[in-house]
């Protein structure tokens, strides 16, 4: 069996022929790194709002298993789209904001296995969650990728999210309804997650 080049087509025998794939274009490469991008940013955004809301209504359901089961539904939604943005920033060389998300994903992790729990019994895993939560806001906010006032919202976050680990650390009893804090912190981090979602909803458009 012999081989010959014809053009741009190998020739091997009188049957076989294998033709060598043409170079994509540039159009065509950027056409397809932005349909793959597209789908995980209109992903994320609809995680972060998804799982604020589900996440701030289980925080005012009165009934234990529809909390366990919101809360279970939100920290989901929340790791699935922070470990997106992680990605996302992480290709463009936003190191600091994607390992932010990543502290997120790790933080949401802890919540969200003890979102079936008992309150005080979850309260180890939850200072724990809200350790790293704050250690993500932080990272999230110091670059200067996001807006100004999502940024300031993320920093009030993170100070009430790291004065609550703190106490729990420190022996005190919270649960995560505990008033003043970490309940009325809630607010502060749904905001910044609709903030996040905004954002990224808007550079996907």
């Amino acid at each position: 069996m012999t081989g010959s080049w014809r053009g741009k087509t190998l020739v091997l025998g009188p049957r076989l022929a294998l033709r060598t794939p043409r170079p994509l274009s540039a159009g065509v490469k950027r056409q397809r790194m932005h349909t793959s991008d597209q789908s995980p940013r209109l992903l994320a955004p609809s995680g972060l709002v998804i799982g604020a809301a589900l996440g701030m209504a289980g925080t005012f359901v009165p009934s234990a298993s529809l909390r366990g089961l919101l809360w279970g539904l939100d920290g989901i939604a929340l790791i699935v789209a922070t470990a997106l943005l992680a990605i996302h920033h992480f290709r463009r060389g936003n190191d600091v904001v994607a390992a932010g998300f990543l502290v997120f994903v790790v933080g949401e992790t802890l919540i969200l296995s003890g979102a079936a729990m008992d309150l005080a019994a979850s309260g180890p895993l939850f200072a724990a969650g809200t350790g790293l939560w704050a250690a993500s806001l932080a990272l999230v906010s110091v670059p200067n990728v996001m807006p100004s006032w999502v940024r300031i919202v993320a920093a009030i976050t993170a100070l009430l999210f790291a004065a609550v680990a703190v106490q729990v650390f420190m022996g005190r009893a919270l649960t995560p309804l505990s008033q003043p804090l970490p309940f009325f912190a809630y607010p502060f981090l749904a905001v910044t997650l609709f903030g996040w979602a905004w954002v990224h909803y808007r550079n996907a458009a």
